[in-house]
């Protein structure tokens, strides 16, 4: 079949917007100066809403001083933290430019990045979701006196800082509904007990290498029942853990790493007394997989024998 070649001039402008949305940033610039049209095309509102710039370390440069639409929802961007640079390439001028000619900035991923001279008071207020990986924060950021956030979606991913007393102070002052924590080892079962009470509004939690134990367990039971999405990894969880999950009514999708004297009779009453549970995922060493599988017919059920990525 004769390939069909298609004249891009002719494509109307709702298609051309898509297609240049898919792009990387520098690309779309280099597209404004085709034509005029391009050019009208290329700087639309609608072709920045989502800008990821976590290809290259760019803070600080022309290019991501000149793509700072108003409709500027989304926001990933890497720095040189873990590179041979010693340049800091965020500042607070920066992230307060940010905040003013994006009003509408929801979400910001950063990773690689030193924060540790950034007051957190710099931080965009309209951010809802705000992503950390591979960072470095200061003893001060989500300082417990500052005034109530809007952070729903806290995600903090390989952040040695990020220890109990930010965790207390983040649940304190935003009203989390997801919570992702992944090798941030400073956090404590102390610390987790303390911020519990404050995460009632949790729908999503993932504790992935830090301090949590049986009593945690005990804690979510007690505080989160509003959970929807609950992963605890690289905390063996053991039988007495897993009785206060039965709480969790509406979890919907369970991921857990088992303790190596957990029969495989306490996953089965764990799973049958959660209703709407429709995805069971065991991680590491499980023996009686085959039980559970045939004892469940009302949910998905997984087994990896490593944390999946």
């Amino acid at each position: 079949m004769a390939a069909v070649r298609v004249e891009v001039s002719v494509l109307p402008d709702s298609v051309l917007l898509q297609i240049l949305a898919l792009l990387p940033p520098w690309d779309r610039l280099r597209a404004a100066g085709v034509c005029r049209r391009w050019r009208r095309l290329a700087l639309d509102r609608a072709v920045w809403k989502h800008v990821d710039l976590s290809q290259r370390r760019v803070w600080g440069t022309p290019l991501l001083r000149r793509v700072l639409p108003a409709g500027l929802s989304t926001l990933r961007a890497r720095g040189c933290l873990l590179s041979a640079s010693r340049q800091r390439l965020l500042s607070p001028a920066l992230l307060s430019a940010l905040g003013k000619r994006c009003p509408q900035l929801r979400c910001l991923a950063l990773s690689e990045t030193d924060l540790r001279r950034i007051p957190y008071a710099s931080v965009p207020a309209s951010l809802t979701a705000l992503e950390l990986r591979r960072c470095e924060l200061p003893i001060s950021w989500f300082h417990p006196m500052a005034p109530s956030g809007t952070l729903r979606r806290l995600l903090l991913h390989h952040v040695p800082a990020f220890a109990d007393w930010h965790l207390m102070a983040a649940s304190c002052q935003h009203p989390l509904r997801v919570l992702s924590l992944r090798g941030t080892h400073r956090v404590t079962e102390a610390g987790l007990l303390q911020a519990a009470p404050q995460l009632k509004g949790l729908r999503h939690l993932e504790l992935w290498g830090c301090g949590a134990g049986d009593a945690t367990m005990g804690a979510i039971g007690s505080h989160m029942k509003q959970l929807r999405v609950l992963e605890v990894v690289d905390c063996p969880v053991s039988s007495a853990g897993l009785g206060p999950l039965k709480s969790l009514q509406g979890l919907e999708r369970l991921c857990l790493e088992l303790g190596e004297k957990v029969a495989p009779k306490a996953v089965i009453a764990l799973a049958q007394a959660l209703p709407r549970l429709r995805e069971l995922q065991i991680v590491g060493a499980c023996s009686g997989m085959d039980e559970i599988r045939l004892s469940l017919s009302h949910c998905s059920c997984s087994h990896s024998p490593q944390a999946p990525d």
